[in-house]
């Protein structure tokens, strides 16, 4: 179950949809909006996705973590509009017969999903200007220093 949805997502309503006898374990990842960035005051995020695709794609993840990983089942969830920050932006969930796989298959999910889902986010700064984040990770925008700088 890969969707995208414009209401706050509610983690325990999430949660009670991965409830299954054989699982000995569940995992989950909830990626919240964060209050700055890049040294900047980030005061909301807008999401945008291209619906379609961003749906094919997401199951498509979801389908190579089950594989992957050996997990009972897996799901994600990513808002789309405007959010505060605080609010739940993405929620994924994965069950296991062990805890290896759950939160290897959560890991593999959130990467791939930055990776090569069409959503795209835009900052709102307290300065009063905006930027459109092109989906790079945190380390891509902002890699290491090289050893000895």
């Amino acid at each position: 179950m890969f969707r995208l949805d414009t209401q706050p997502l509610d983690p325990d309503t999430l949660r009670r949809q991965f409830q299954d006898p054989r699982a000995g374990a569940f995992a989950s990842f909830e990626g919240r909006v964060r209050g700055s960035n890049d040294n900047r005051q980030v005061v909301v995020l807008e999401y945008e996705a291209y619906d379609e695709l961003a749906e094919k794609e997401g199951e498509r993840i979801l389908d190579e973590a089950r594989a992957k990983f050996a997990v009972l089942s897996a799901g994600c969830v990513h808002r789309t509009g405007r959010l505060q920050v605080g609010e739940l932006a993405v929620w994924i969930g994965a069950t296991a017969e062990h805890r290896d796989a759950a939160f290897d298959a959560c890991r593999y999910i959130i990467d791939e999903l930055k990776k090569r889902v069409p959503i795209w986010k835009k900052e709102h700064y307290a300065a009063g200007v905006t930027e459109w984040i092109n989906g790079k990770s945190d380390a891509q925008r902002n890699p290491p220093a090289s050893p000895g700088t």
